[in-house]
């Protein structure tokens, strides 16, 4: 046998990247950004890459945020279930990978629902949802992609479900804000973590 054709080892592929743009490392990090990962990683397990992709700009990765959490984790007429399918629903529609996934998996540990973020994600209409619920994604869906439509009808549709006008208000600022963040992740390549892909879709097993 010739030995030049004999197939060598190979080493092991590099992980792929997780932003087209420079990661900073975590000791570089100003210190309340460094802060907010290590909240986050230690009641995760790991570290989002969105965190890890938007600290390249710490002014930003701090407007984010405070406005992710400002519309995310209030309290209101949604639950975090609801706001989650917001997300899901419109990332998809925007083609974004990051969001989808991420947002997916958030959406399954809320609802508490294995297959729930696939539906949403591929059609919502035909989606194990209340009419309610599609409503709601039907209004934050014209906020993503046809904005310039909205009118009166469309608030009167929600209050017919029983949502109030600033309920109408967290919809559209939700929808509005990851329209950005679809755009954003899109043009970094953000990668989603590989350990979005399997949370939520098994019951956790009670401790023996």
């Amino acid at each position: 046998m010739d030995p030049s054709n004999r197939s060598s080892p190979s080493a092991p592929p590099a992980a792929p990247a997780i932003s087209r743009f420079p990661v900073p490392d975590l000791a570089a990090m100003p210190d309340d950004v460094r802060a907010r990962i290590q909240e986050v990683q230690d009641k995760a397990g790991f570290v989002p890459n969105v965190f890890l992709v938007l600290a390249h700009r710490p002014d930003e990765f701090r407007a984010f945020f405070a406005y992710h959490d400002a519309l995310m984790l209030k309290e209101g007429g949604l639950t975090k279930g609801e706001r989650e399918m917001i997300v899901v629903a419109t990332s998809a529609a925007n083609q974004c990978h990051y969001c989808v996934i991420a947002h997916g998996a958030i959406l399954r540990i809320y609802e508490k629902r294995p297959l729930i973020a696939d539906q949403v994600a591929v059609n919502y209409r035909k989606a194990d949802l209340t009419a309610r619920q599609r409503a709601m994604l039907d209004f934050a869906l014209k906020v993503a992609l046809r904005s310039a439509e909205i009118e009166d009808a469309d608030f009167a549709r929600l209050r017919d479900h029983g949502f109030a006008d600033e309920d109408a208000w967290d919809i559209a600022a939700i929808a509005a804000f990851f329209a950005m963040s679809n755009r954003l992740a899109n043009t970094t390549g953000m990668r989603p973590n590989d350990e979005f892909y399997l949370m939520g879709r098994l019951p956790r097993k009670p401790p023996a």
